[in-house]
């Protein structure tokens, strides 16, 4: 059973974790044929799915130590307002959707306060890959842990984390977006897709050595049309690097992304969450990525315990490569990002080959192993975790 009119705190502190929650909120109206309540933090996307933002999600969506230290009192202001909020309305559940370093601060106080609000976390930090002891730490005031990657309800239960149960990532509910009937046409130039990353700092590293990889590409012979998608906001900088690539690329903006997706034979891609978009579009991949000095020495850092190498026994960048076990997507990281060994990686996945093919079977069986029962969506299966979670509070209740 669970509450007929559930009231749910939620919390979101950026832009993915606002789609997560749109998700949630929508699956669980769904769930409770529209009666669930809804109060909170979050951004445009849950305002659309019903909540009214305590405050603007933009006042704690702040990344980085120096940006951190410059409104450190307004993000106090902020924690203490949230948890004030969520203590006041008393609520079935609160769900704290990432952003850690906010939503665990705000945890903290209300578990001290209320400690029969059950509280679940919605994504979790990476203690796979480092600091594992977080696991525990998180236990100490999580009812319930939703996992977007398979493998972390077995790497928490090994480290002695909260409960945590695979809910699917937000990828499986853009499949049919992102694919197409794409093929290697002999007709025309494969659809060479290039995604130098989203952030200013990853667009100055990687626009340079992605340009002379096109340039490389080009002097081996082979032809291809380069389509890059450009966030509007940083559209006029990606114009004024590319403009000295030897191939110029042909920019699209959002709504050109998902058709590309769809038409794109091949990928040159910054090591990130676009790299299982592309597994997920079953689109031939070479993943790069250039450290800042901050992350060469964060990296020193990480590495994965022994007691989980049977679960993660690959140290990668790349999500389809952590869940799979291997590296299916080659990848160069920092050093070994140069345009001779991308130019390399990429040139084989231009031709039917082995190389091509080992990935496309990578990648059907990494959708296997992220599916769903049943083919729920991600929002439906973390909408029904959050309800059992409100079930077993009610059953506890005197």
């Amino acid at each position: 059973m669970s509450a007929p009119e559930p009231r749910v705190f939620l919390i979101a502190g950026e832009s993915s974790g606002d789609e997560l929650g749109a998700r949630l909120m929508r699956g669980l109206a769904e769930a409770t044929g529209g009666r669930a309540a809804f109060s909170g933090i979050g951004g445009p996307a849950m305002a659309a799915a019903g909540l009214e933002s305590l405050f603007p999600m933009a006042d704690i969506a702040v990344m980085g130590i120096g940006p951190v230290l410059a409104r450190l009192p307004t993000l106090i202001d902020r924690i203490r307002r949230a948890a004030d909020a969520a203590i006041a309305a008393a609520p079935d559940v609160v769900v704290l959707i990432d952003s850690p370093d906010f939503t665990h601060r705000v945890a903290a106080r209300l578990r001290a306060a209320r400690p029969e609000v059950p509280i679940v976390v919605y994504v979790s930090p990476t203690v796979w890959a480092w600091r594992a002891g977080r696991a525990r730490k998180l236990a100490r005031f999580t009812d319930r842990l939703l996992a977007i990657l398979p493998f972390e309800p077995e790497v928490h239960r090994i480290l002695g984390g909260p409960p945590t149960v695979y809910v699917g990532h937000p990828v499986l509910e853009r499949l049919a977006i992102l694919r197409g009937a794409r093929s290697l046409a002999p007709e025309r130039p494969p659809m060479l897709l290039v995604l130098p990353g989203s952030r200013r700092s990853e667009i100055a590293r990687l626009m340079a050595v992605f340009g002379a990889t096109l340039g490389l590409l080009k002097a081996r012979g082979l032809a291809f049309d380069a389509v890059l998608p450009a966030v509007p906001h940083l559209r006029g900088e990606i114009e004024r690097l590319s403009a000295a690539w030897p191939v110029a690329p042909r920019l699209v903006g959002p709504d050109g992304k998902a058709a590309a997706f769809r038409d794109a034979g091949l990928a040159l891609a910054a090591s990130g969450t676009v790299t299982l978009e592309l597994a997920a579009a079953a689109i031939p991949t070479v993943a790069a990525y250039r450290l800042d000095w901050l992350g060469r020495r964060v990296v020193r850092f990480i590495d994965i315990p022994p007691t989980l190498r049977p679960i993660v026994p690959v140290r990668s960048a790349l999500l389809p490569n952590l869940i799979l076990g291997r590296r299916a997507v080659p990848e160069f990281i920092d050093r070994d990002c140069t345009p001779d060994a991308l130019a390399d990686a990429l040139a084989p996945l231009f031709a039917d080959g082995p190389e091509r093919r080992d990935q496309l079977a990578a990648f059907a069986e990494l959708e296997a192993r992220m599916a769903l029962p049943d083919g729920r969506r991600p929002g439906e299966a973390a909408a029904a975790a959050v309800l059992d979670v409100i079930a077993r509070r009610a059953l506890r209740r005197p």
